[in-house]
């Protein structure tokens, strides 16, 4: 089977596999590869900072995955028009400063996303609002150990996730 262009404008297939091709590229938390997605002249708004640009993603991005720890997200899709998506995440992390200090820390983040594409596929536009709450390791959802070689997109993909966890 093959896939479709992930290009616009978006179908509720494409759209889909767009926000888990998204997913799966911020899972690896490899700052260049993830700028990739972007255009060069892209514009974020995460929580409140403000970005422009590949290097200001790529700056951000390695800051990001220093700070959050054994990082796990959850993308899916909410709702989506021509070249538009609107997706809703979760995402686990253990604190690093916390861990400096000796503590395990967990953080487990909520929060949506506007995105805006151009005619190649690649994000032109991020919007993000995102809230985080401490959470106990055996709260944790996205539990599984990726260092040792787990399947990170199999592993937060299998959580149900419904009315009861927003």
């Amino acid at each position: 089977m093959t896939t479709p262009p992930l290009i616009p404008p978006f179908t509720a297939e494409t759209a889909h596999l767009k926000v888990k091709a998204a997913q799966t590229l911020w899972n690896t938390q490899n700052p260049e590869n993830v700028a990739k997605a972007y255009t060069s002249t892209s514009i974020w708004r995460n929580r409140t900072t403000f970005l422009k640009g590949t290097s200001d993603i790529v700056q951000f991005l390695t800051a990001k995955w220093q700070r959050e720890l054994d990082y796990r997200l959850r993308k899916e899709l909410f709702a989506f028009t021509d070249n538009k998506i609107a997706v809703q995440f979760w995402y686990e992390y253990r604190d690093a400063e916390e861990a400096t200090r000796g503590n395990e820390v967990w953080r487990r983040a909520y929060g949506l996303e506007d995105w805006t594409f151009d005619a190649r596929g690649k994000m032109e536009k991020r919007m993000m609002s995102c809230n985080d709450v401490e959470i106990k390791a055996e709260e944790r959802w996205f539990v599984g150990d990726i260092r040792k070689g787990e399947d990170v997109d199999a592993l937060v993909d299998k959580v149900k996730i419904g009315e009861e966890h927003w």
